[in-house]
């Protein structure tokens, strides 16, 4: 029976938003801080990208061809390589011309727009797809959505979008007593395939690499091919899914990330039957055993594996409600960088910033926050949201009074 390990990275920077005080409404619409954005894109480049991305071309060489792996790279990220760091743009397509990595469809902006307007997520995962096959030369055919975020319902308008099959989180609650290494189908659609995440092996790598308080550390290559035999013995299909800015940024070099990456293959392929996969290869390869019933949004954050990261608390719910309410509004506006701020206003990092679950989980959100607190990350985006909001109403007044001028 074939055996794959399906290696995922997903690749994402956010427009952070500058320090937007009250008196700034209605006086200055310039919300992004291109500073700290670009400030951070090049420490990351230079502590991840660039030397993950000379890594992973090295062992595609050196295997030819057996080692495969993925990427979902979004569309604000690729802004921000072309803005701030092109050299890191050019060490993806080298990777992309070696044929032996796959790039996903996501949201263009990292949004949460799945979870209320399909609409909105139709048009970000078109925009998204065409900035792929500009800048790879490839058209996707397998889906991420933000934040492995997932329904039946979610899966469906995937499907419809003519994508093959979907990443999503192997959450607890919803397997019950299956296993996440097999390939599943959509309940309501059972031409999508799904790939689900196997989150103990993924997070072994992501969150516990370094811990010395793991009972398992150190995790070496060797080690973690032995876990990933033991897994095969009962699982078609192992996917390990991790942000690629684990490698150098949240494990930094000195961990020995780097050195455990590259050793990696060799250990696979002399511990197990193992073959590297990319997402679309695994789903020629598997059948489907079963379709997965998810009636409500999964993702992979926190214990709960649900939505309660980003929309769990009512300052989040204010803020996301308020900025969709807008849509049409900005949508009949056509006017282009209304529409741009718009999109970037729904990366889904502005809404995690104001998560409240400070208790099992808070490690995980402090480290990805750069406000003090979540009530700061809150005023901090309602003051932006409601200068964006008045800009709105100006436009629209404005093309009203134009239009009664021409009658």
């Amino acid at each position: 029976m074939e055996k794959s390990l399906c290696l995922y990275f997903q690749v994402h920077q956010p427009d952070r938003l500058r320090l937007y005080r009250f008196f700034d409404i209605g006086n200055d619409s310039n919300y992004f801080d291109d500073f700290a954005n670009r400030t951070i894109l090049r420490r990351v480049a230079e502590k991840c990208y660039l030397p993950m991305n000379a890594i992973m071309l090295e062992l595609i060489k050196k295997h030819q061809g057996k080692f495969r792996i993925c990427y979902s790279i979004s569309g604000v990220a690729l802004e921000q390589f072309e803005k701030f760091a092109p050299e890191v743009l050019e060490s993806f397509k080298k990777l992309a011309k070696t044929g032996c990595v796959e790039f996903l469809a996501e949201t263009y902006t990292h949004s949460l727009a799945s979870l209320i307007s399909t609409k909105e997520f139709t048009r970000q995962v078109k925009e998204h797809a065409a900035a792929i096959k500009k800048h790879f030369g490839v058209k996707p055919t397998v889906f991420r959505n933000t934040e492995l975020i997932y329904s039946d319902k979610i899966g469906e308008t995937v499907s419809a979008m003519g994508y093959q099959a979907m990443l999503t989180e192997g959450a607890k609650h919803i397997l019950g007593w299956k296993s996440p290494g097999f390939l599943y189908t959509n309940a309501i659609d059972a031409k999508l395939k799904l790939l689900l995440k196997n989150f103990t092996l993924s997070d072994d790598i992501a969150f516990r690499f370094s811990d010395r308080s793991n009972p398992a550390w150190p995790v070496t290559s060797e080690k973690y091919a032995g876990w990933l035999a033991e897994c095969a013995k009962n699982d078609e299909v192992i996917n390990l899914f991790m942000d690629y800015e684990t490698f150098g940024e949240h494990q930094p070099q000195s961990t020995g990330i780097f050195e455990f990456m590259k050793a990696l293959p060799d250990a696979v392929f002399a511990k197990t039957d193992l073959k590297f996969r990319t997402p679309s290869e695994v789903v020629a390869v598997h059948q489907p055993v079963a379709p997965l019933h998810v009636p409500f949004a999964i993702s992979w954050a926190d214990e709960e594996r649900d939505t309660s990261a980003w929309i769990g608390n009512e300052l989040q719910n204010e803020a996301f409600h308020k900025l969709y309410a807008a849509e049409k509004s900005v949508m009949a506006s056509k006017d282009e960088k209304l529409i741009a701020d718009f999109q970037k206003l729904q990366e889904s990092d502005h809404f995690y910033y104001m998560c409240t679950k400070f208790f099992s989980d808070g490690a995980v959100h402090k480290y990805f926050n750069p406000y003090d607190t979540p009530y700061e990350a809150f005023i901090n985006y309602m003051n932006v949201l409601s200068d964006f909001l008045i800009r709105v109403e100006k436009v629209n007044e404005g093309k009203k009074r134009k239009t009664a001028q021409k009658r």
